[in-house]
């Protein structure tokens, strides 16, 4: 992690010459796709197809696939599948829109939001409507919310004022994370940057006014902003107080890297779209046994990383930041891109997250309607011949001991809610000791939902019991020996309790044919010792209503960030 943190700075040094941290930042108004891009529809260029990348780490895939370079060379995989490519970065994404409508690459290189955005002006003409066809990649550590000092959790959000790029990767990031915390995105004020990243006009930039509380950034520009990822201390470009409250490392299933394709072209040339998605899966496991083999595979692992930093950065010296783009993306495998087109039961596959995006969206304005977004209707898994991962199940995130320590330890000092990104909670009734699914299903989902979304989090389970049975025998007088004796038994109690709920929703998951990372939960029993209605001394304070008393009956689920604790995360 340190390696990748000191060559993103790098990358940050070269972008800040282009700041000027006391220039005003020009803020743009956000429309809808379709109602500023006109350009006219052609037919797709013959000829070397041109397919667009962006500056990212999945895109470095494509590029050994291309045989390490812009165009296909002989011998690399898209050349053995019979394809003659020309790559070209375009990380405007406007101008991708305009070079697809024009038939200059039938291809759109984008995240799933960004297809989305576009589904409007794409849809006007059948030829050009987007057929998704391949999933790259998740952000997993290279996208951040920062926060001015004063807000601890994503509630703290309501009101606040938050920049963010205009038709870029992080609006329905940012949408999903209101979703999950109970807001909206009206329930914030948005201030709309042109530009992502190394400008005046970026959302860093922005995030200097005094009047903007948070921005939605890439992860170079939050280290800058928060002294390293600390917290910033005002010094050189970090504002003080400043933090990163939430990164794609912990919302590590939020921002969906694909490739879409024209459908006029996908009608006329599914073997080649289909050989070319393939070309791309065999690439992803070469370059994922090059990453990991690199030092007895230093020649090619050099050359493929040369031409990365060289077609991506610009640079064939940015070696190492090549490898940080690498590194904040969780590459998807042939078995995700099953479970993400395919798999109904996935609580994060591509109709959802199209549902969830188009909601946000329309409620900015920037779709009028819903607009369905196709997929390819292949069986994805006889797209496996030749791949060496088919069938291979994912390894547990998390160390479960590390973790315990970690929650131990915070439980020990009070600080369970540093770190908390949402809560809620349930109840159940005296003497209850199991979770029926027809009485908890809703709760069940919705740990599913976030287990599922933020893969990089700990979920604890926290049992709480009733006090007042403890109260009734300290006030008949009972030792310090009963009363004593009392306290374990209800910690013990609400531990069996946050064990019985958790046992609970792994099994829902599993009845439904989701697979939960049991690594990722923690349970807690806090006994008595943290009632609703608080402490009176060293004793709960006694309930004064039926209300209280039930209320002190619940188990609640906080979804923890972890990021800091780099031995009980294990990125994927």
């Amino acid at each position: 992690m340190k390696h990748k943190k000191i060559a993103w700075i790098v990358v940050l040094i070269l972008l800040a010459v282009h700041i000027n941290l006391n220039a005003a930042p020009k803020y743009i108004s956000s429309t809808a796709l379709a109602k500023v891009i006109d350009t006219p529809v052609g037919k797709v260029t013959s000829g070397d197809l041109q397919v667009p990348l962006i500056t990212w780490g999945a895109d470095i895939r494509s590029i050994y696939a291309n045989g390490n370079s812009r165009t296909t060379q002989q011998g690399s995989i898209f050349d053995s599948q019979g394809l003659k490519l020309k790559l070209h970065r375009e990380d405007d994404f406007k101008k991708q829109i305009e070079n697809y409508l024009s038939g200059k690459s039938p291809y759109l290189r984008g995240t799933l939001g960004m297809i989305n955005m576009a589904a409007e002006v794409l849809a006007k003409d059948s030829r050009t409507q987007p057929i998704v066809i391949y999933q790259l990649s998740e952000s997993a550590g290279g996208d951040a919310i920062v926060v001015k000092s004063g807000i601890k959790t994503a509630n703290d959000l309501r009101g606040k004022t938050i920049a963010l790029q205009a038709y870029g990767p992080h609006v329905d990031y940012l949408a999903k994370i209101l979703q999950d915390t109970g807001l909206s995105m009206s329930d914030v004020k948005l201030k709309w940057l042109p530009d992502l990243t190394g400008t005046d006009d970026s959302p860093m930039a922005a995030l200097y006014d005094k009047n903007v509380d948070a921005a939605m950034v890439i992860i170079p520009d939050a280290l800058a902003l928060t002294s390293g990822g600390n917290v910033g201390t005002g010094s050189e470009d970090s504002i003080k107080g400043a933090r990163i409250l939430l990164s794609t490392k912990t919302a590590n299933r939020i921002i969906a890297d694909v490739y879409a394709v024209r459908s006029d072209y996908f009608k006329s040339n599914e073997k080649e779209v289909r050989q070319f998605v393939h070309g791309l899966m065999l690439a992803r496991d070469e370059v994922a046994n090059l990453v990991a083999n690199k030092a007895a595979e230093s020649g090619n692992y050099n050359k493929l990383m040369r031409a990365s930093a060289e077609i991506l950065l610009d640079s064939t010296e940015a070696v190492s930041d090549a490898e940080a783009l690498y590194g904040d993306a969780n590459h998807i495998d042939h078995g995700g891109n099953i479970k993400f087109f395919q798999d109904k039961n996935n609580p994060r596959n591509f109709q959802r997250r199209n549902k969830e995006i188009q909601s946000a969206l329309i409620q900015l304005g920037l779709l009028s309607k819903s607009i369905k977004i196709d997929q390819a209707q292949w069986d994805y898994a006889s797209l496996g011949k030749g791949l060496t991962n088919v069938g291979k199940s994912e390894a547990p995130r998390f160390n479960q001991d590390e973790v315990a320590t970690v929650i131990a330890k915070k439980q020990q000092q009070g600080t369970l809610d540093e770190g908390e990104l949402f809560s809620f909670e349930v109840f159940f009734k005296p003497n209850q000791n199991s979770f029926p699914t027809d009485l908890y299903q809703d709760a069940f989902k919705k740990v599913i939902s976030l287990a599922s979304t933020y893969g990089g989090a700990v979920i604890t389970i926290e049992g709480h019991s009733d006090p007042l049975g403890y109260l009734k025998q300290k006030k008949k007088g009972d030792s310090e020996l009963v009363l004593k004796r009392v306290k374990q038994s209800a910690k013990n109690l609400s531990l069996t309790r946050a064990n019985a709920v958790r046992d609970a929703v792994i099994q829902y998951a599993s009845s439904q044919n989701i697979a939960l990372d049991e690594s990722q939960f923690a349970t807690i029993g806090h006994g008595i010792l943290k009632p609703k209605n608080g402490m009176c001394g060293s004793d709960p304070c006694a309930p004064k209503t039926e209300k209280q008393w039930r209320d002190n009956m619940r188990v609640e689920f906080r979804i923890i960030q972890v990021e800091a604790e780099a031995d009980v995360f294990q990125p994927l």
